[in-house]
């Protein structure tokens, strides 16, 4: 089972972002662009793990307490630069809570054996990812300049900063990932509170 966590979007966010992108895709037609439904801002990702892990998780995942958090969508960026960018991301300010949260996560799985994340959170919402290499927003050997989002970076540039939203996040979710050549679907698990 390949698997995450994550914190939904509210609908109302959801809608906006949804109406921004199809205003916006034909601008990177050759990018692979994220489905309405499956817009999240990841948390913590596993990877895959077998079947019976999955229940450890949800026990782990249970055993961690945080507050709500809220969450600011507004901004935009390509990782991991602009001039070979492969990723196309709206931005999240949030307080403390959410890199908090985060961090609680990754100690709490990091006790099963996942490996913790050696760098920073850094909340984003991917909107797209080109076609050729990894969605990862480190930068790679592999990196070169690339026209995937060059159209699309000229049209952002003469936009003034993005606004989407503010959502309060009560809980957050353990995600499982199933590919298929028409893109991959996501599946809740199980949800858990914040205070």
């Amino acid at each position: 089972m390949r698997l995450f966590v994550a914190v939904d979007i509210d609908d109302a966010i959801r809608e906006r972002i949804t109406r921004f992108m199809e205003g916006v895709e034909g601008f990177a037609p050759d990018a692979r662009w994220a489905k309405p439904e499956s817009l999240h801002v990841t948390l913590k990702f596993i990877g895959e793990q077998p079947e019976a892990m999955a229940e450890r998780i949800k026990e782990n995942l249970g055993k961690v307490t945080g507050d709500t958090v809220s969450i600011h969508f507004r901004g935009h960026g390509f990782f991991p630069s602009a001039t070979s960018a492969r990723v196309f991301w709206i931005g999240i300010d949030s307080g403390p809570e959410l890199p908090a949260l985060a961090g609680a996560i990754d100690n709490k799985l990091a006790t099963l054996g996942i490996p913790k994340e050696d760098r920073p959170f850094s909340p984003h919402l991917t909107l797209a990812r080109g076609r050729v290499g990894s969605g990862s927003p480190r930068r790679s050997k592999a990196d070169a300049p690339n026209r995937a989002f060059q159209h699309l970076q000229k049209k952002m540039a003469a936009l003034p900063t993005l606004e989407f939203g503010t959502m309060s996040a009560r809980e957050f979710f353990l995600y499982q990932i199933q590919l298929s050549p028409k893109g991959s679907r996501y599946t809740k698990l199980a949800g858990f509170g914040l205070k």
